[in-house]
């Protein structure tokens, strides 16, 4: 079997965690015998798992961030997690799986299964005997993804189902990407660029309520060309206002970075243009933002968040995100700016 270690996933440390059995071509019936066996060696139960999270990988794919992800998110959410590596690089059909209990593995089980030649293609009904009874299934592709989450097989076996954009190379990039998100969109689906800008919607929300019987006229937006969490901000204040919403490109790289190297986060800028004036907020640094209303100049505390952070949201919430489908609603009312973005706030302001 290719083992964590020889996809890279040995390298975020989970070679050296306790717990765990390397079964090589194998069954579902013997993985689940061997759970069973290490749990009662451990000493340890599943009735505090709260879900079954099945990560859909390829194995050319990034699986060292994946399991991190996983791992940071299930010590919130105590999780059965499936990792199901799809390889159709020989036309052999076989089950290979290593299971990994407790130790740096969090809160979480994890079971690594490899997929062979025509079962790749069949993930679905080698993950169902596998799923904890009575608890929500949520499927997560952190990288290449179907352009219809719900029509996918492991996708119908879920209530909740997580892409991400910004990783999705079949998706393209920016607009394109969150784009394709739309016109597949099924109440249930989410993306991580949407749980990535929710710290700066929290602050743009709570600034937008010092205004109070004053009128939105007009929204001007920037960040990074290549990162669809700038398009699905825009889409967020075009639903939200309905008003003329325009998303300039800046100069920064698809993750944009401080001047100590450090990246920042996705939006850049933003200006609310008031009847009774402009609401400015604009990135300093990794750590903070600075919020300019009127005479008021704040500087804020924001970061970019972690794979972690992201899919740890997602988990809270596993009724369908009303409020990003209503996102991806407001796409079509962007403008995107071909000339560049207007000049920042003055320096005499700072």
């Amino acid at each position: 079997m290719t083992t964590p270690e020889s996809t890279g996933v040995g390298s975020s440390g989970v070679g050296q965690l306790d717990g765990r059995m390397n079964l090589g071509r194998t069954t579902t019936h013997r993985i689940t015998r061997a759970l069973r066996s290490l749990r009662e060696k451990r000493g340890e139960v599943t009735t505090g798992r709260v879900l079954t999270l099945i990560v859909s990988a390829r194995s050319e794919e990034d699986l060292d961030s994946v399991v991190r992800g996983a791992n940071e998110a299930s010590r919130e959410h105590p999780a059965r997690v499936i990792v199901v590596i799809h390889d159709r690089s020989t036309d052999e059909v076989s089950l290979d799986a290593e299971l990994i209990v407790g130790g740096q593995a969090g809160a979480a089980e994890i079971i690594f299964m490899r997929l062979h030649g025509e079962l790749a293609d069949h993930a679905d009904s080698v993950v169902m005997p596998l799923l904890l009874p009575d608890t929500p299934v949520v499927v997560w592709w952190p990288f290449t993804s179907p352009r219809n989450p719900a029509g996918d097989s492991l996708g119908r076996l879920a209530s909740r189902r997580i892409t991400d954009s910004f990783s999705d190379a079949a998706a393209g990039k920016g607009a394109k990407a969150i784009f394709r998100r739309r016109i597949g969109y099924t109440p249930g689906d989410s993306d991580l660029v949407w749980s990535r800008i929710t710290p700066w919607r929290g602050l743009l929300s709570s600034a937008v309520e010092q205004h109070a019987g004053d009128t939105v006229t007009g929204v001007d937006i920037t960040g990074p060309a290549e990162d669809p969490a700038v398009d699905i901000a825009a889409g967020w204040l075009a639903d939200r206002f309905s008003v003329p919403v325009t998303r300039y490109a800046g100069t920064s790289p698809a993750v944009p970075i401080d001047d100590e190297g450090l990246a920042t986060a996705p939006v850049e800028r933003v200006v609310l243009h008031f009847t009774g004036g402009d609401l400015v907020m604009e990135v300093l640094d990794h750590r903070s933002v600075r919020i300019l209303d009127g005479e008021t100049d704040n500087i804020v505390t924001l970061h970019r968040r972690t794979l972690g952070e992201c899919l740890a949201e997602e988990l809270r919430h596993l009724e369908p995100d009303a409020a990003f489908g209503d996102a991806l609603h407001g796409l079509p009312r962007v403008r995107v700016a071909r000339e560049p973005a207007p000049a920042p706030v003055e320096e005499s302001h700072r």
